[in-house]
Formats: structure tokens, sequence, C-alpha cells
């Protein structure tokens, strides 16, 4: 009988961990972003250090303490991706990160499809939004628009243990 019993506590807890794991990988961390017009969406312009806002609407985000590279968005946008392309810089190599299932309006998958398929353009955001992170946003030719995070050279040096070395800043002291 002791052993029945221990078996069922054993597997009680494991049930319990596993739910409790799974709930907070996927909802537990992430936060609604508050909207701030003319700074949620921007774009590194080709002849300048600093983005500019764009025109956009219908803006959703998501984010979560836990991780810098967390953060994800949709928007819309009037904006062809023709004048996007002649005015700011495009995003090397762009490969969208999956978001939770619960956030119905960004899909990476479909994104790095359409990305592929050269029916969506994706240009860099904001560098070093974050300590090694830069923000792309991506947009397809029907004016839908997402945004992600990404490490950058220096995000993948300082988290991946290498020396990061001077052509990075110094990391902000907390």
């Amino acid at each position: 009988m002791t052993g029945r019993l221990l078996v069922i506590v054993l597997l009680a807890c494991a049930t319990a961990a596993g739910v409790a794991m799974y709930y907070l990988q996927i909802y537990g961390f992430y936060y609604e972003v508050t909207a701030q017009p003319g700074r949620d969406v921007q774009l590194l312009p080709k002849d300048a250090d600093a983005p500019e806002p764009i025109e956009y609407s219908a803006f959703q985000a998501i984010d979560a303490d836990s991780s810098p590279i967390r953060y994800r968005a949709c928007f819309e946008t009037g904006l062809s991706l023709d004048a996007l392309s002649a005015t700011y810089m495009a995003a090397d190599d762009p490969e969208p990160l999956i978001a939770p299932g619960w956030f119905d309006c960004y899909d990476g998958v479909a994104l790095g499809e359409a990305l592929k398929a050269g029916t969506a353009r994706a240009y860099l955001g904001t560098k070093n939004i974050h300590y090694g992170v830069d923000r792309i946003v991506a947009v397809t030719e029907d004016g839908r628009g997402y945004v992600w995070h990404v490490l950058n050279n220096c995000g993948h040096k300082a988290y991946d243990g290498t020396v990061v070395g001077e052509e990075c800043p110094p990391r902000p002291q907390n």
C-alpha cells in the first residue's frame, strides 16, 4: 500500500510540475504592451543613427521581462514596400521568431515564408533596444507589419560567454 501511495504522489507532483512549466512558458511571463503612438513602430533610415516613426495603425504587442527577445508586435501600415526600401535600412538575413499560439495576429512561420518569397521585407527598427538586441520590423505587400527582437553580433557573444571585444559597446551596469 505504501508503494502505491508513493507512486501516486510522485505522479501527481510530476503532472503538477509539467503543467506549471507549460503555463509559465506559454502564458505566465507575457503581458500586453500598452501602445505608445509614434513610438511603437520605428525604422532606422539609411542615412541616420536614430530610428524614426512610420505611419501605422491597429497596433498589438506582447513582451516578457524574462527575456529581451520575447517581444512580438503586429500593426498595419499604408506605406508601400518600395517606399520603405528606398528610405530605411534593410535587416540582414531576417529570421522571424515564433510567438505563442494565443497571440493570433503574429504567425512567425507564415512571415518567414513571405520573407523568403519576397512578398514581405524586413527592416532594422532599432539597434541595441536592449544590450545586444536589435528590433526588426517586417512589412508585407498588403500592409501588415510585424515586429520582433533578435540578438545582434554583440548579443550572441555576450550571451554565449565569448569575449565581447572592443567593437561592442560596454555592457550597462544594473
